[in-house]
């Protein structure tokens, strides 16, 4: 049994990194509990676990006391100095108790003990491996669904997907190969706990890492997300080099790189637009594919008015809302639509100080796959 403990230990230490005397001192300590609950003892012990000779001894460790009250704990002077004459009062003398059949008993617990350790430290591994990955992409493999959750496998360990975070025009099948966003990593009693999604913005903005070198590499700058899952999405991109295009970078040569995306979000659309820190130009330019006449902006309500000819108004604010409301998502101002004629009418179009026109109006903006966007 000796050599079969030194082994596992060693293997332990080597693989999963565990000291080999924390074990050590955990297969003591349990035995301890095993030899009190199997021989119904309730003094003080300690065990000695030695691994060259595979021997287990068991000691009753006892105070040395002028009157024993309790002889579970205590001995007497008189007693404790026919094994030592050097023994005195408050000394702890160890005596030997290790029962006959304790070698099977102390078997048991180590392999028990062991296997826990064993588990404690996978799931330590697993967990100090995963949490270094929240709000990060990999990709995984869908095992099986129940009415709550997808359980996708991200190789040592099953990640779950709630049904919020799934993308309501995907459907998933076992043996799929997916790519998630790890949203929250907890330790629980049964290990690690990973929760993923399809649905956050986060995704969208890792997969553009990946397809584009210059967002990777930093050249180009996502500054702003805003997603309505598996229908259409928005981003904004930002180069301090004014001779790299931003928004180019990420569509790619005959749009490879923003297809790339839109494949494996199943069809989503993808608008990039080109971030300004003026609110004018990057309002007007949120709003694409829609021409902009003019932004009136009220900073102290971070709101704007936003201008667009009469033709172009159901395109600017699109079907429902959403192209108007993810404007207003990505660039964190409120935005309100108005129609030329509108405007006009209202009197506050066209002002002294517009500064967009409509004619000469060149955002760097690109819209993918916007063929029926139009109501």
């Amino acid at each position: 049994m000796s050599s079969e403990l030194l082994d596992a230990l060693t293997l332990l230490e080597k693989e999963k990194g565990i000291s080999r005397d924390v074990i050590i001192d955990a297969i003591e300590a349990a035995l301890v509990s095993a030899y009190k609950r199997n021989f119904n003892q309730a003094q003080n012990v300690r065990v000695d676990l030695h691994l060259g000779s595979g021997t287990m001894r068991v000691f009753a460790r006892k105070e040395v006391v002028d009157e024993v009250f309790d002889p579970r704990l205590e001995i007497s002077i008189e007693d404790a100095r026919k094994h030592n004459p050097n023994y005195q009062i408050e000394d702890i003398v160890e005596l030997e108790v290790t029962p006959k059949d304790f070698g099977r008993i102390a078997a048991q617990t180590a392999k028990q003990v062991v296997t826990q350790r064993v588990r404690e430290a996978e799931r330590g591994i697993i967990y100090s491996e995963f949490i270094d990955r929240e709000e990060d992409i990999m990709t995984g493999i869908v095992q099986r669904q129940d009415s709550k959750f997808i359980y996708v496998s991200l190789g040592k360990i099953e990640a779950i997907l709630p049904a919020n975070e799934q993308m309501p025009n995907e459907q998933y099948k076992p043996h799929d190969r997916i790519k998630v966003f790890i949203t929250k990593v907890e330790k629980t009693t049964k290990g690690p706990q990973i929760f993923v999604s399809r649905t956050h913005p986060g995704l969208l903005k890792r997969l553009f890492e990946i397809e584009v070198p210059e967002i990777y590499d930093g050249t180009v700058e996502i500054k702003s997300v805003a997603r309505e899952a598996g229908d259409r999405s928005k981003i904004s991109v930002h180069a301090d080099n004014e001779e790299v295009d931003p928004v180019g970078s990420c569509v790619g040569p005959k749009g490879t790189r923003v297809q790339a995306v839109v494949n494996e979000l199943k069809g989503e659309k993808i608008d990039i637009v080109k971030w300004s820190q003026d609110p004018v130009v990057f309002v007007a330019n949120s709003l694409s594919p829609s021409k902009v006449l003019d932004v009136i902006v009220k900073e102290e309500e971070k709101a704007t008015t936003v201008i667009v000819p009469d033709y172009q108004l159901s395109l600017a604010i699109g079907k429902r809302g959403q192209n108007a409301r993810l404007a207003a998502k990505l660039t964190g101002w409120k935005i309100d639509i108005k129609s030329e004629t509108e405007a006009r009418e209202s009197g506050i179009y066209p002002r002294e100080e517009t500064l967009l026109n409509y004619e000469d109006n060149d955002f760097a903006n690109e819209d993918f796959d916007l063929s029926d966007d139009m109501e």
